[in-house]
């Protein structure tokens, strides 16, 4: 009774080189689903040019234009066909009608990856980077520079093959960790998590003054915004969003205009999500000068329109903070240390936004700096768990971490890089 997966996901390369790869997914509906889509393309490095969905609550219709980052790795179109089919519900037309629903799937184990190396600026990077490719998830990492020069990188991973129990699987994430290493690599090793993953796992409480200056970023202040993104590019006077409850008899239209950014559908989409708010038909237009133009035909999870102003308000404030400041970006100073601290939200579902530690390693290594220190945290605030990458730099006579206009320059380069400007 089911349908074929080849009928679920779709994927049609341009007819020309350059031109956008069209994605389209035919599938049951669920709530979040297309935020589950855009998290799978984001994860390969993808951009969405523009995008088309409709839905009438119980069967959905998806097209996504897509582009690949020049600076990312080939595609594995294959695997990303797999990868959005099994992020859609079951396929069953009789599930979908009695509206039975299928158990959830268990959780990934967690494997611990141990990597010795010798020190070498940007080598950090280049482990991410393989694990991004072999499509390895990173859940957090401990990195750790010893007094004889030696690194020792502790990555705790989940596979979305699920297949590191097997020998063959982590014996391939060796062998491309070495190879991409050359001989600044040690050893290479992959077990599944002991007790040492339960230590790394829990909440990390940030010094007040620090979580202060890292998340009080409001985006209707406009010295707010200019901290919290580039100057010139994005500020609370480009982003808007209409509410409009006169255009159609049961759902309301959202009408968002806004620099487009990396990342941009998967946040509106997510927020869209974590307020539990059914999205029926939406349209993401192409960029024009460098603004991005949406369309979002919306309801409570009900079946009813947004009506009572409060919800509206509350609404469009947490979407335009969610597109003005996605991700926070600071450097302090630790002691005599300096310190990089970049957070997002974490979905209510859990999950933390993809490819952040491979962005934030890969602006440190343009900038030739060291890292001598390097982990990820949840934080907790009062309204919103929070994912804190946090790196120790060392500091180098090629680049002095002393000044306000080195740690500018830092904070540029990451922001810009995590923005996909």
């Amino acid at each position: 009774m089911g349908i074929q997966s080849d009928d679920v996901v779709i994927i049609q390369p341009g007819k020309n080189p350059g031109d956008p790869t069209v994605v389209t997914v035919n599938c049951p509906d669920e709530p979040g689903l297309g935020c589950d889509l855009c998290r799978v393309v984001l994860q390969f490095g993808l951009c969405i040019s523009k995008g088309d969905f409709t839905t009438d609550g119980k069967w959905c219709y998806i097209v996504l234009w897509v582009v690949q980052n020049e600076s990312w790795m080939k595609v594995d179109w294959d695997s990303l066909k797999e990868r959005l089919v099994s992020a859609c519900p079951s396929s069953c037309f009789y599930k979908v009608y009695l509206n039975i629903q299928s158990s959830a799937p268990s959780p990934s184990p967690v494997y611990l990856l141990k990597c010795w190396c010798f020190d070498q600026r940007g080598a950090l990077h280049d482990i991410t980077k393989v694990l991004c490719e072999l499509e390895i998830l990173i859940q957090r990492v401990k990195v750790m520079l010893t007094p004889d020069g030696r690194v020792l990188d502790l990555f705790f991973i989940t596979d979305c093959l699920d297949l590191l129990h097997t020998k063959q699987r982590r014996d391939d994430i060796c062998e491309h960790l070495m190879s991409a290493l050359g001989e600044y690599c040690i050893t290479c090793e992959v077990q599944l998590a002991g007790p040492e993953y339960e230590s790394v796992q829990g909440n990390y409480s940030l010094p007040s003054a620090v979580a202060e200056e890292l998340f009080s970023h409001q985006p209707t202040d406009d010295k707010a915004s200019s901290k919290a993104l580039t100057p010139g590019l994005a500020t609370s006077k480009s982003t808007s969003i209409t509410v409009d409850n006169t255009l159609s008899p049961v759902h309301t239209l959202l009408q968002i205009q806004c620099v487009d950014q990396k990342g941009l559908f998967y946040d509106i989409l997510r927020t869209s999500k974590d307020c539990n708010i059914q999205i029926a038909y939406g349209r993401f237009s192409s960029t024009v000068k460098g603004i991005r133009n949406v369309e979002l035909f919306i309801q409570h999870t009900n079946g009813k329109k947004i009506l009572d102003p409060e919800r509206q308000v509350a609404l469009c404030s947490r979407l335009k903070e969610e597109m003005l400041n996605p991700l926070r970006v600071i450097v302090t100073n630790k002691g005599p240390d300096t310190e990089l601290l970049v957070a997002n939200p974490v979905e209510l579902s859990g999950k933390g936004r993809p490819l952040v530690f491979h962005d934030v390693t890969l602006a440190l290594k343009k900038l030739g700096l060291s890292i001598f220190l390097a982990e990820i945290v949840r934080h907790e605030t009062h309204d919103c768990q929070w994912e804190v990458y946090r790196f120790l730099l060392d500091d180098s006579c090629e680049f002095p971490l002393g000044s306000r206009e080195a740690r500018d320059k830092i904070e540029e380069r990451v922001r810009r890089t995590l923005m996909g400007w």
